[in-house]
This record gives structure tokens, C-alpha cells and sequence, in this order.
């Protein structure tokens, strides 16, 4: 039984990143909605050290360009909560966890995770770096549009209306590129395995939500 363990971090990271999603999205389809939506902040720090852990984040210019990332996700952000710039008007709802001016501190670590993730994802499928910055950018978007169409339904924010504009996605391709664009500049580099699992678990839960309604028992 032993050879179907994981042998090193790399195994425990993947199969704890794919356990947290893959017990939630069950949990949910079941029809424990709100006890599982509620833990989303212990599955982003989970994620986060993983992360921090298995990258691994322990040199000075992927310290300074996480918390590039953090920061300008947490900026951009208030600047669309409290001003409805860049993003449109849209409020962070309770299941995000703490907030500060109204956006939840974990916004910035997803900002820095999906932008890392998607690199390295984009590192696996092509070669040239203007390629890799196009490619990361459009796999931060993609995921944002399916994230979506169920954020208001999880509480983790809501747009008027409940829709994102086209002022939303052009944004985010914008922020996403820059992002990108720092990373090639500063060269970082991290297990680009990693990435591609926390990128895909993340793809495969909101994709899956996106397909199927979601029955929150309210």
C-alpha cells in the first residue's frame, strides 16, 4: 500500500489541494452549501502555504513580487469597492472572510496565487515568454468569468445586477497582464507542476458550478 502515498511535498501538496476541492464541490452537490462555502478562507490559506511551502517562495524577488501582486490586488480592488473604478460596482459579501475598507485581506493572496499558478501553467505549454504572458493572462480571465457566474450565489462578492460588465474582464486582462509582465522581467520561477494543480482545481470548481445550479438550501 505504501507506493500509492506520495513520496515528497510535491505528492502531499497536490493530493491536499485536490482533497479541500474536490470534498467541497461533493459536499455541495449534496446540498451542504453553506457549511462548505463558509470554510473558503481555510482552503485559500491552505492553499497559501502550500504554496509558500512546495513553490517554493524563499528568495527575495518572489517575496517582493508576491507582495507586488498582493498589494496591487488589494488596491485595484478598493479602488472598484469604494469608487467603482475598473471593475464596475460590485461589494464583497461574508465568506471571503475579514475585510478592511471593504475588501477581504484574502483577495490579495488570491490575486498573488492565481498569478503565479497561472505562469507556471503557462511555462508547461509554450516556449516563448511573449506567449507565456498572453497565455497566463487569458487563463487569470477565463477563470474569472467563471468564477462569476456563481460568486454571488457563495457570497464572495456581487456585481449590480448580479453580472459582470465587459468593464469587469477588460480590467482584469489588463492587471493580469501587468502582472505577468513583472514575472517574466523579474524571472521567477517555482515548481510549475504546483501551479498547474492549483490553477486546474480552481478551474474544475468554479467550471463545474458554472454548468450546474447551485442549490444553496435557502
Amino acid at each position: 500500500m505504501r507506493k500509492f502515498w506520495p513520496k515528497n511535498r510535491i505528492g502531499w501538496a497536490i493530493v491536499i489541494i485536490w482533497l479541500f476541492h474536490v470534498s467541497a464541490i461533493i459536499g455541495i452537490l449534496a446540498g451542504h452549501f453553506e457549511w462548505f462555502i463558509e470554510k473558503t478562507p481555510l482552503n485559500l490559506v491552505i492553499s497559501l502555504f502550500l504554496f509558500f511551502w512546495v513553490y517554493p517562495v524563499n528568495t527575495f524577488a518572489k517575496v517582493l513580487t508576491f507582495c507586488i501582486f498582493f498589494f496591487g490586488g488589494i488596491v485595484a480592488e478598493a479602488l472598484g469597492v469604494n469608487f467603482g473604478l475598473l471593475f464596475g460596482d460590485y461589494v464583497y459579501g461574508e465568506n471571503l472572510g475579514p475585510k478592511l475598507y471593504g475588501i477581504p485581506y484574502l483577495i490579495g493572496a488570491l490575486w498573488a496565487l492565481l498569478t503565479f499558478a497561472c505562469a507556471g501553467t503557462a511555462e508547461l505549454l509554450v516556449k516563448s515568454r511573449v506567449a507565456r504572458v498572453l497565455l497566463a493572462t487569458v487563463l487569470m480571465v477565463g477563470l474569472d468569468f467563471f468564477m462569476e457566474h456563481s460568486a454571488h450565489q457563495m457570497d464572495f462578492w456581487t456585481f449590480e445586477g448580479n453580472l459582470a460588465s465587459l468593464e469587469n474582464y477588460v480590467s482584469w486582462f489588463f492587471l493580469s497582464l501587468i502582472f505577468q509582465m513583472i514575472l517574466q522581467i523579474k524571472k521567477v520561477k517555482g515548481n510549475r507542476i504546483l501551479c498547474v494543480h492549483l490553477y486546474s482545481a480552481q478551474l474544475v470548481f468554479f467550471l463545474l458550478f458554472y454548468l450546474l445550479p447551485i442549490h444553496s438550501g435557502s
